[in-house]
């Protein structure tokens, strides 16, 4: 027959092997049902983020002077296929937000700030 210390050890040897090996336990929230019925496929977020585009300005006011109205350029958007939707966002996405700047500008404000360090 074991002794109890050996039969101790091997209790807490045996728990400590369970307890680590738990699998940790899934939660679950309420779902929205608002929420969930406003999610959009990756397609109409595409659309979405052209017709905002769109609907800006300055894009409108270039269109304009190209001879394309809002509604045309809005009947062609929805004529794109997928793919051309999902290349049109690409394109938007990876378009610059400020503009570009030349040398000549990053010179400048590089002098601008420099002058700003000297006089601190």
């Amino acid at each position: 027959m074991k002794s109890p210390l050996s039969l101790s050890r091997a209790l807490i040897a045996t728990m400590a092997i369970a307890m680590s090996a738990q699998v940790p336990l899934a939660r679950a929230d309420i779902v929205d049902t608002d929420a969930l019925a406003a999610q959009q496929s990756p397609l109409e977020q595409d659309r979405a983020k052209i017709q905002g585009f769109l609907d800006r300005a300055n894009v409108k006011e270039r269109l304009q002077a190209l001879g394309v109205g809002g509604v045309i350029a809005g009947d062609r958007v929805a004529s794109l296929s997928e793919a051309e939707v999902h290349a049109l966002a690409e394109k938007i996405d990876g378009m610059p937000a400020g503009g570009n700047l030349s040398s000549t500008d990053i010179i400048i404000i590089m002098l601008i700030a420099i002058l700003v360090a000297i006089a601190i």
